[in-house]
């Protein structure tokens, strides 16, 4: 990874004072940056076609490039790696399929309504988060990469998202995960065990921070908590549960303690690792 290409990557979307109300980057840093791999040209693509390459894709690619990316994520602080996973888990339930419309919201002005949005209806119904839209125009790939490296991704389950990850996943040399890393994961299993039977994701994510090993901030957490329940390691029991006031959890929105973590994804990606300790 080039630190500069990164710096003109971060400083094109994110200042002291948070996001930049206007992105702009000089032509010649765009081109270095480019030419790093870190950032790229707007991209137009259909869903169908989205589809298609993210099933291409999800063959070409192993479990256990997945399972590295995430582990080694979790001491080397390597945010953009520890995203693929999910994005890996999506495109594994996915199969080609042509974009069927159906409704997904109404804005409303006066009590009229002023706009309709719609999603693919096979893309919402394999999997509660699932976005897929007709088309992508123009598409910002270059923000999807900022959120990537910041945060580990902020829009898992959508379609542009999962196809970019995952390419991004697939040219990635992952090293192996070290026993700081398999340490790290059992300190986050362990975490989730702890909580209680009504404890919200919030609980989780707080209990997170004490985890050896794992440096985050309250972001960073908040998205290893997503991942990991779009990666159903963390998997609702019930869907009908009442939540907090305002949030920005999708994945995890309806998880409390008592569902605790799937032993058979920690053991389908993970295994390898976690028996060698």
């Amino acid at each position: 990874m080039d630190k500069k290409a990164k710096q003109i990557l971060f400083q094109t979307y994110w200042s002291a004072k948070g996001w930049r109300e206007k992105p702009v980057t000089a032509p010649d840093d765009f081109l270095y940056a480019k030419e790093n791999g870190m950032m790229f040209d707007p991209l137009t693509i259909s869903h169908d076609d989205c589809v298609s390459q993210i099933v291409e894709l999800a063959d070409s690619i192993s479990k256990e490039q997945a399972a590295k990316a995430f582990l080694n994520s979790l001491s080397a602080r390597r945010l953009d790696w520890r995203s693929g996973i999910a994005s890996y888990s999506i495109a594994k339930l996915m199969t080609p399929h042509t974009y069927m419309p159906v409704e997904s919201g109404r804005s409303y002005q006066d009590g009229k309504v002023t706009a309709v949005s719609y999603t693919c209806k096979v893309c919402r119904d394999l999997k509660r988060g699932v976005i897929g839209r007709k088309n992508y125009a123009n598409s910002d790939l270059n923000v999807l990469n900022f959120e990537r490296f910041k945060w580990g991704g902020v829009r898992h389950g959508d379609l542009l998202y999962t196809l970019f990850d995952l390419k991004q996943l697939k040219k990635e040399h992952i090293p192996a995960p070290t026993s700081a890393d398999t340490a790290i994961l059992k300190g986050i299993l362990h975490a989730v065990d702890s909580c209680k039977t009504g404890d919200f994701p919030g609980v989780l994510r707080d209990k997170l921070k004490d985890v050896p090993g794992l440096k985050s901030n309250q972001d960073e957490r908040l998205v290893l908590i997503e991942i990991l329940a779009c990666a159903r390691v963390l998997t609702p029991k019930f869907y009908h549960r009442p939540t907090s006031g305002k949030h920005d959890w999708k994945f995890a929105e309806y998880w409390r303690g008592e569902d605790g973590y799937c032993t058979e994804v920690i053991e389908n990606y993970f295994e390898k690792y976690l028996s060698n300790q």
